[in-house]
């Protein structure tokens, strides 16, 4: 190891000395920069001695000489002079504008008129319109024998990004938006009402224009049966990927389309899906189905249960730090009784028709620990798998070897676990103030992660042990194939152009699934405590990383890239080697006291 260690620390100063001929260096923003943040962060390097100015302007540096000051954007082009010596760097950055911009004369805004795709709805379902046009005009719609008015509305709140749990901007501030024109209508017939038909009337003249998107009014006797044709369906709150995500549907898996909105659908029980996803059951009947009564089992390491249905339901599954909640929809319960034996996991069932067509099943759990569970349909039978306690399996050893230090020393003996090195290849991942990439930090520590966790008896797997590229994808299923007993994914972060990169760093843990909860909490404060860095924070975060539900699945960030200070730490091989040991150690203490 220590070979190692001279060797890393050889090629770093190597390193620094390439870059040192470069002088000025600036990682971010590229040249002729766009963005609609209200502010930018320069992040860079030059060498210790001297001044790095922005605008004529002296900004702090780190020991080291990197920068990431921020500066405030006005819209349009904004110019930045750097200078370190003689040397000087010259970028442009744009703000542009996040407001539509207003129609000039008689005309709509471009690309405004709503609904812009071909939507379905149910007889008496609201339908809306609106367009961006010049304020004071006169605007309507006509839709088969309909004529809606649009009114002018009233500039509305701009609800935070999501990015503001990231950077701390909370703030909400109205829109100052003027010519935005809405109306509803609803239509009680079914039928194909066609493309709606604009009118926008001002100083006495008049112009139309057609929308892009038909309007159909389904009939609520022929709708579409829906049929899932991939393995775990994208379920979401509305029709677009900007809406969050439902428990996936297992392939089988058929409902109702109860509406349309471009590739999107509405199935009956609320969930929104991609056509893509599924298949039309050209002349099947709505999908509803009785449920009687169910099967428990023990397969290796976990627990089955097995819901007999008579056609393949939508379901969702929700834990909670003792149960783990799962719900059938288009189903009504005939149950009289229910066989549970006693069961590794499971302590006692509890269930309930808790709305019409709609059985929910609460499994109440032994531990508040939970391990993973997997969902499927065989045939019309819905398969439940939740996943057993991992074993350990301690290493016996001769009285004369020192039995019980070994014991000690291999106390993750047996216990399998996934790491995932972030980014890979082309997928470079965030760069340090002098172009270090964090593909490359993220594997190096990995590696050293990896040899410590051994070190200490685990059966460890990697995603990648070289500089490749993989999808998420490809992760997930590494995950989902080999089903460990924890998987992490191993990161450095960054922060949006609007960040504060010059003062923001810290440690942080990204978790999904409530099994993830108790480790991301745990391994969170555990490094911040035992490395007395300074935290970020533990977040809920819908990542790729974090969603697989075979088992509990975290995102760690060790630092900041962006951070000029932080980023000589993760530099530094001897830092690197102590993150490594906090990090093992701290999974091991998370599993002697969750078992």
């Amino acid at each position: 190891m220590r070979k190692i260690l001279v060797l890393v620390t050889l090629l770093t100063l190597i390193a620094y000395s390439a870059l040192a001929e470069q002088s000025l260096y600036v990682a971010f923003p590229p040249a002729n920069y766009q963005t609609t943040s209200n502010q930018i962060f320069f992040l860079g390097s030059a060498p210790a001695g001297g001044n790095v100015l922005v605008n004529g302007k002296a900004i702090e540096r780190s020991p080291a000489g990197h920068f990431a000051p921020s500066f405030p954007l006005r819209e349009g082009d904004n110019i930045f002079t750097l200078r370190y010596g003689n040397q000087q760097r010259q970028i442009e950055v744009t703000r542009l504008s996040t407001l539509p911009n207003l129609p000039v004369g008689l005309a709509f805004g471009k690309d405004s008129l709503k609904p812009g795709v071909d939507i379905a709805k149910l007889p008496g379902e609201m339908i809306c319109f609106s367009a961006l046009a010049p304020p004071n005009a006169t605007v309507s719609v006509k839709l088969g024998n309909q004529t809606i008015p649009l009114m002018p509305q009233s500039p509305v709140a701009d609800v935070p990004s999501n990015f503001a749990a990231l950077t701390g901007q909370y703030t909400t501030n109205s829109q100052s938006v003027t010519g935005q024109y809405q109306g509803c209508a609803t239509a009680n017939s079914p039928g194909k009402l066609g493309r709606a038909e604009f009118q926008l009337t001002m100083n006495g003249k008049t112009t139309t224009q057609m929308a892009q998107g038909n309007v159909e009014i389904l009939s609520p006797t022929q709708l579409e049966i829906a049929e899932v044709i991939v393995d775990n369906a994208i379920a979401r709150t509305g029709p677009s990927s900007d809406y969050s995500r439902l428990t996936p549907l297992p392939k089988g898996t058929q409902a109702t389309v109860t509406g349309r909105e471009g590739k999107w659908l509405r199935l009956d029980y609320g969930g929104w899906i991609e056509d893509k996803e599924i298949r039309i059951i050209p002349g099947a009947v709505p999908p509803r189905s009785i449920i009687r009564t169910l099967r428990v089992r023990q397969v290796p390491g976990a627990t089955e249960i097995v819901f007999p249905l008579q056609v393949p339901v939508p379901v969702s599954v929700q834990q909670g730090s003792s149960t783990l909640t799962l719900t059938l929809y288009n189903t009504t319960a005939q149950t009289d009784i229910i066989r549970l034996d006693d069961d590794p996991i499971i302590s006692r069932l509890d269930w309930q028709q808790v709305a019409p067509g709609q059985v929910q099943y609460t499994f109440n759990l032994k531990s508040q620990q939970q391990w993973g569970y997997q969902m499927k349909y065989d045939r019309t039978n819905l398969v439940l798998s939740v996943r057993h306690s991992p074993t350990r399996t301690p290493p016996v050893s001769p009285p004369s070897t020192g039995g019980t230090k070994e014991r000690e020393e291999k106390s993750l003996s047996g216990i399998e676990i996934l790491l995932d090195p972030g980014h890979g290849g082309k997928e470079s991942g965030a760069s340090g103030p002098n172009g270090y990439l964090e593909k490359d930090v993220n594997l190096a520590i990995s590696k050293l992660l990896r040899d410590r966790l051994v070190a200490l008896g685990a059966n460890v797997y990697m995603t990648r042990e070289d500089d490749r590229e993989l999808s998420l994808q490809d992760r997930v299923q590494a995950i989902d194939r080999l089903q460990p007993a924890i998987a992490i994914s191993i990161h450095h972060n960054s922060l949006p152009d609007d960040g504060d990169a010059q003062n923001t760093k810290g440690f942080a843990a990204f978790w999904y699934h409530p099994q993830a909860h108790s480790f991301a909490i745990f391994i969170h404060k555990y490094v911040v405590q035992k490395l007395g860095r300074p935290s970020y924070g533990v977040f809920w975060d819908n990542l790729a990383l974090t969603r697989p539900a075979t088992a509990p699945s975290v995102l760690l960030e060790l630092g900041f890239m962006s951070n000029p200070v932080e980023f000589e730490s993760v530099m530094n091989p001897q830092d690197r080697q102590k993150m490594a040991d906090a990090i093992a150690d701290g999974i091991a203490e998370w599993f002697r006291i969750s078992q």
